[in-house]
Formats: structure tokens, C-alpha cells, sequence
């Protein structure tokens, strides 16, 4: 991995209420590009990318967020912690790098919409 780039596993995050995600791994993510660059990316792959089910291909994703650091502590949330929204969601016009990813970081990637639905009535169903 050269200088700058990294390795970053992205939760394709479809529903909280039912917990259904799916972990994919990106390598070689260039971390000065921008947050916007990035999410397009991520979009583009995972519609085409083998072996995910057709719902997360076409899944409105248009948010991310920081689950954890490497060397960091995990949160013990099941699809990703409700809280400091302000310092982990990553923000538009800002590159990774400055928005806190680095070498092995964990993302959740969802639809905003979603997100503040479930997090003003955090019920997870079965």
C-alpha cells in the first residue's frame, strides 16, 4: 500500500430496524480524494460488484459514517453507534483524510433519510 492510500471496509447499512448489512472491503482507497469522490466510488462498485444481493446494489446510499479506528474501540451497537453524528459523519467538500478516515477504518454507508428516522425511534424488530 503506497503512502496515502488505505484500506477501508465500508458496511453497506439497508436497514437498522432489521440489522441488515453487508461488509465490503475497498483497498487502496486514496484518502486525500474527496468525500463526495469516494461515495460516488463506493456506489458505482457496489452496483456492480459479484456476490452482493440485488437490494444492496441498488440501495439509495448517500451517507457515511465512522464505526470505528483501527486500534480504536468498537462500539458495542450492532449496525453502528447513534452518537457523535457531528465528528463521524463525514462531511461533503472535505477529503477522507480529513475527515478522519485512515488505514483501516470501518464505515457505515445508508441512506441519511433512514438514519434519521431510526435514530428518533431506535426499535430494532427481529
Amino acid at each position: 500500500i503506497m503512502a496515502g492510500e488505505a484500506v477501508v471496509t465500508v458496511r453497506l447499512v439497508r436497514s437498522f430496524e432489521h440489522r441488515n448489512f453487508k461488509p465490503v472491503v475497498f483497498r487502496g482507497v486514496d484518502l486525500e480524494q474527496n468525500v463526495e469522490d469516494f461515495i460516488n466510488y463506493v456506489r458505482t462498485d457496489v452496483a456492480t460488484r459479484a456476490g452482493l444481493p440485488p437490494p444492496f446494489k441498488k440501495f439509495g446510499y448517500d451517507t457515511l459514517k465512522i464505526i470505528h479506528q483501527a486500534h480504536g474501540a468498537k462500539t458495542n451497537e450492532l449496525v453502528m453507534s447513534l452518537e457523535d453524528d457531528d465528528t463521524l459523519i463525514l462531511r461533503p467538500g472535505l477529503t477522507l483524510a480529513a475527515a478522519g478516515v485512515a488505514n483501516e477504518t470501518e464505515m457505515a454507508f445508508f441512506s441519511g433519510k433512514d438514519y434519521g428516522l431510526f435514530k428518533a425511534n431506535p426499535e430494532t424488530v427481529w
